[in-house]
């Protein structure tokens, strides 16, 4: 509980490819709360991600993601952070606020489950995955609470351990 007494949102960060959204959505109808991506309300407001990179570039997007992140960590909510969201100096400082639970995955596993063609850092080289999460593991590991691995295994045992944790922490 935080110190107004009121449940926290539950924040969702890690990797692309990580599971955030799928386990987000589960943790989210077990906790009676709205689920928020904030990379599928990035393409309502504005179009697709690919799209946003090829006219306004990594940063024009890392603005918009700001600004969506920004708005969706205030709603009593669990919310699925992109990948890159981390990278942001006010988004770390505001999930400080919230229950902040880190999804991790191999390279191997996340390689099997996403489509490189919709992942604009990824299309022209699959291997940058293994890069940008070394580059980033640092700042997930700095703002998370817990992290729980999501390669192996059902979802749906591992969204238990997850439910319980944010069940105590939220």
């Amino acid at each position: 509980m935080s110190s107004a007494g009121l449940p926290r949102t539950v924040a969702l960060i890690g990797p692309m490819g990580a599971g955030k959204t799928k386990v987000g959505k589960r943790l989210a109808r077990a906790l009676g709360r709205p689920f928020v991506d904030t990379d599928h309300r990035i393409v309502a407001e504005h179009g697709r991600i690919n799209d946003l990179f090829a006219r306004h570039g990594e940063e024009g997007f890392r603005e918009l993601e700001r600004a969506a992140v920004e708005r969706a960590l205030r709603e009593n909510a669990v919310v699925s952070l992109g990948g890159g969201a981390v990278l942001h100096p006010d988004t770390r400082a505001q999930l400080a606020d919230v229950a902040v639970i880190y999804l991790t995955v191999t390279e191997k596993a996340v390689l099997a489950r996403i489509n490189v063609d919709e992942r604009p850092l990824l299309r022209d080289d699959p291997s940058a995955w293994g890069r940008i999460f070394e580059a980033r593991r640092p700042l997930y590991e700095e703002v998370a609470d817990v992290i729980f691995d999501t390669s192996v295994g059902p979802i749906t045992r591992l969204g238990e351990d997850i439910l319980a944790w944010a069940k105590e922490n939220s």
